[in-house]
């Protein structure tokens, strides 16, 4: 919370290039199974919230836009890739799972259902496993060093150690 009891979130891109702080209460949050939006996020659908009432700054790097249609365009980190922004003339939506705690924000609605994908609803029944219950996993994972930016702030990144 910020000193006015306001309530503060962060996020930001895969690689860390850009970075993001909202200070204020969220909009409703949802997911979107529109085309577009599937092919935005290179997913099943596109859950976002909307920072409409709240204050946005952007705390490290620029994201880049893409003019997806005459009306919306949509933001990106041009290093990574990572979807950032859904961008209408009502105002920003964030991509959920671009905040460092995206759990905490649930959404509570769905737009463009004529275009969800048939197996959407049936995922949650799929076999579940842990990823390291795999033994080629685990030896994969156990040589696996992340490049990926932290869930939180940090006064520099990439850090100076890391190699391509």
């Amino acid at each position: 919370m910020s000193l006015d009891n306001r309530p503060v979130y962060s996020g930001g891109c895969q690689c860390g290039a850009v970075r993001f702080r909202v200070e204020g209460a969220l909009g409703d949050a949802s997911i979107c199974h529109c085309r577009m939006c599937q092919k935005a996020f290179g997913g099943f659908y596109a859950p976002l919230v909307s920072v409409r009432g709240a204050r946005l700054e952007w705390t490290r790097g620029e994201r880049k836009t893409f003019r997806s249609s005459n009306i919306v365009q949509r933001g990106f980190c041009g290093d990574c890739g990572t979807p950032l922004t859904y961008e209408a003339p009502d105002g920003i939506a964030l991509a959920i799972g671009a905040f460092d705690n995206p759990a905490e924000i649930a959404p509570v609605i769905q737009w463009g259902v004529e275009a969800r994908l048939p197996y959407v609803d049936t995922l949650h029944t799929l076999p579940g496993m842990d990823t390291m219950a795999d033994e080629e996993a685990a030896d994969f994972l156990a040589q696996l060093v992340s490049y990926q930016h932290p869930d939180h702030d940090t006064g520099t990144w990439p850090l100076k150690d890391r190699t391509s």
